[in-house]
Parts: C-alpha cells; structure tokens; sequence
C-alpha cells in the first residue's frame, strides 16, 4: 500500500484554528487510511492509503479534515520520494546561497507553471530571495518577518496553495518520514 506525507494548511496557529493532533489521527483513520503518524502541531501527517491517486487522498482528507475540525484545511500530499526530493533541493539552495537568515519551504499543492515561478524569482524582495524547485518554494529571509516582502502569502498568490515549514522541519521529516 502507498505511503503519503500530508501537510495541513494554517492550523494550530494562536487561538483560533484548533486542530489537536489526535483529532487529526481520528481524520486520517476515518478515511480508511492506516499506520497513521504525526509529528509536532504545524500538521504533518505520514499514512499509508490504498488510493493510487495524489488528487483523490489530498481531496479525501480535506473533506475528512473538515468534518473533524469545522473549517477548510487546505493540504498538501506528496510521496516520501517527493518529500526526499524537496529536502535535497532545501539543502542546495542553502549550500549554493549562503544565506544568513531563516530558510522556509512553501510546500506547494501542484508543480508551478515556470512563468508564474519566474515572476515570483524575478521579483524584488529586498534582500531575501526566493528559488523554486519542483513543488517547493525556498524563502531565504534575511529580513524579519514582520518587514519583509517575501512569505508564503506571496508564495500562494502567485504559484497557489501552499503551507510553510522551516528548513530544519523538512529536513527531519525528509529523515523520518522519506523511506
């Protein structure tokens, strides 16, 4: 049976949007998916599925997701290979960049058109900077948050749906979690 990674879209963040993870297991298993996982709040899930389809688990799981949470939560489901793959690619970009900030990954729904990644490339961010590589979009911030230009509310509005774990996350569950 295939083994899926999930990710869930702005849960557990301040007061609102609750989503504990044993609420989420319940979800996961409601859809008749097994040898379900979790690690930490921000929503990661590894299941194993007898769907073949990316579109059909990540459709089975919002729907799930928002019978037991009672609200939209977007995800994001990508094979422990793809999950490997944007790991590797998260750790190029660092080494090729040098980066003196974060490094954030906006894990995307689909794989962007290039013309929307050059936009997002070409843009100027000050001094952060963005690289996309297949379904993940690499911020390397520099800049504090709360100033800077470059964040997955970017990210989305110009490549779609997405959600954002820090490099150290992705690197961990690519470990864990990429077989």
């Amino acid at each position: 049976m295939p083994t899926y990674v999930a990710f869930l879209r702005a849960i557990n963040l301040g007061p609102t949007r609750k989503f504990p993870k044993a609420k989420i297991v319940e979800a996961v298993e409601d859809c008749g998916f097994t040898d379900v996982e979790t690690y930490i709040n921000t929503g990661n899930v590894r299941f194993a599925s007898s769907l073949r389809s990316r579109a059909k688990v990540e459709k089975e799981l919002e729907q799930a997701f928002r019978k037991h949470a009672g609200f939209e939560v977007p995800t994001i489901v990508m094979t422990p290979a793809e999950l490997r793959q944007v790991a590797t690619d998260a750790v190029a970009v660092a080494e090729k960049h040098q980066n003196t900030g974060a490094h954030y990954v906006s894990l995307l729904k689909e794989k962007p058109a290039a013309a929307d990644v050059k936009k997002l490339e070409d843009l100027d961010h000050g001094e952060d900077l963005a690289v996309v590589k297949g379904r993940g979009a690499h911020l390397l911030v520099v800049t504090p948050s709360a100033r800077g230009r470059l964040s997955n509310a970017m990210v989305e509005k110009l490549l779609g749906v997405a959600t954002n774990r820090n490099l150290t996350v992705v690197k961990h569950l690519a470990e864990k979690w990429g077989d």
